[in-house]
C-alpha cells in the first residue's frame, strides 16, 4: 500500500509538470519567432559587411573580406559624417538636458494648479509629427538665414525631444527627497546651489538615461538634418548613408552593412560608458539622519 501511494503521488506531481510544459510551448514558439525577427536582420548586417558580393539575401560569406570596411573608411564617407553626427547629437542632448532640468525642477518641487495642465500640454507636444511643422520651420530658417547652420539645427532638434525629456527628468527628480534640499537651505544654500550640489548628483543616473535617450533620437534623425543642412560638409551620417542607394534601384549592400555597423558603434560605446559610470545612484537610504 505504501509503495502504491508513493507511486500515485509521483504520478500526480508529474502530470502538472507535463501540462505546464505543454502550455508553455505556444509562448516559447512565439518568443522564438519574435527573436528571429530581430536576429535575422542583425545576421544579414554582419554577414553582408564581410561579403564582397553581398546581396539582399542573408547568407554566410564564402570568402571573408574586409573590402567593404576599407571602402567606407574614408574621411569624406565615414569620418566627417560621424563627427558631424557626434557634434549634432551631443549638442542636442546637452542643450536638452539643461532645459529639461530647469523646467522639471519647479514642476517637481512646487505644487501649483497649473502643473498638470502644463505637463499635459508638454505631452501633447510629443504627439505632433515632425513632418507637420517642417514647412514653417524651413520658412523661418530661410528668413533668419539659418540654413546650413549647425548651431541652429542643434537648438531646433533639442526642442523636438524636449517634451519627453521634461517628463523623464521630472520623474527622476521626484525620487530625490525634498528633505535633503531643506537641510541644505538650513545651512544657507540657495535654491540653485541645492539643485547643483544635492539634487543633480543624486539623480545622475536619471540624467544619463535622458542624455542617452535624446542622443539616440538625434543620432538616428534623418529628416531634420536632410532639410536644414544643405552642404555635404555639414551633413551627419544619418543623411550620408543615403549615398549607398544609387539610381535605378542599385544598392551597395556590402558597403551599406559595413557603414551601418561602424555607425552604431558610438551609440553602443556611449551606453556602456554611461551605464558603468552611473552605478546605483538612487541608493538614498541613510542620506538623512534623524
Amino acid at each position: 500500500m505504501t509503495t502504491a501511494a508513493q507511486a500515485s503521488r509521483r504520478t500526480r506531481r508529474v502530470r502538472p509538470v507535463r501540462a505546464g510544459a505543454r502550455a508553455r510551448l505556444p509562448a516559447d514558439a512565439a518568443l522564438l519567432v519574435i527573436g528571429a525577427c530581430f536576429v535575422l536582420p542583425l545576421l544579414w548586417l554582419v554577414f553582408a559587411s564581410f561579403d564582397a558580393g553581398a546581396g539582399h539575401q542573408t547568407r554566410v560569406p564564402g570568402d571573408v573580406s574586409l573590402d567593404n570596411f576599407a571602402a567606407v573608411m574614408t574621411p569624406g564617407l565615414l569620418f566627417q559624417p560621424l563627427w558631424n553626427s557626434m557634434v549634432l547629437s551631443a549638442g542636442t542632448a546637452a542643450v536638452n538636458l539643461v532645459a529639461a532640468v530647469l523646467a522639471a525642477y519647479p514642476l517637481s518641487r512646487f505644487r501649483s494648479r497649473f502643473n498638470r495642465p502644463f505637463l499635459y500640454g508638454v505631452l501633447f507636444g510629443t504627439c505632433l509629427p515632425i513632418t507637420a511643422i517642417m514647412v514653417p520651420v524651413y520658412g523661418l530658417f530661410v528668413q533668419l538665414e539659418l540654413l546650413d547652420s549647425m548651431p541652429a539645427t542643434i537648438f531646433f532638434m533639442a526642442t523636438t525631444t524636449l517634451p519627453m525629456a521634461i517628463w523623464m527628468t521630472k520623474n527622476f527628480m521626484d525620487a530625490v527627497p525634498v528633505s535633503l534640499e531643506e537641510a541644505a537651505w538650513v545651512d544657507g544654500a540657495s535654491g540653485m546651489a541645492a539643485l547643483r550640489t544635492i539634487v543633480l548628483p543624486l539623480m545622475r543616473q536619471g540624467l544619463g538615461v535622458v542624455f542617452i535617450f535624446v542622443f539616440i533620437q538625434a543620432w538616428g534623425n534623418f529628416f531634420v538634418p536632410f532639410v536644414l543642412l544643405l552642404s555635404e560638409a555639414q551633413q551627419p551620417a544619418a543623411v550620408s548613408i543615403f549615398s549607398f542607394f544609387g539610381q535605378h534601384g542599385a544598392v551597395a549592400y556590402g558597403q551599406l552593412a559595413a557603414f551601418s555597423i561602424l555607425y552604431s558603434v558610438p551609440v553602443l560605446a556611449l551606453y556602456v560608458v554611461v551605464a558603468r559610470g552611473a552605478g546605483s545612484s538612487f541608493a538614498l537610504s541613510g542620506a538623512m539622519k534623524g
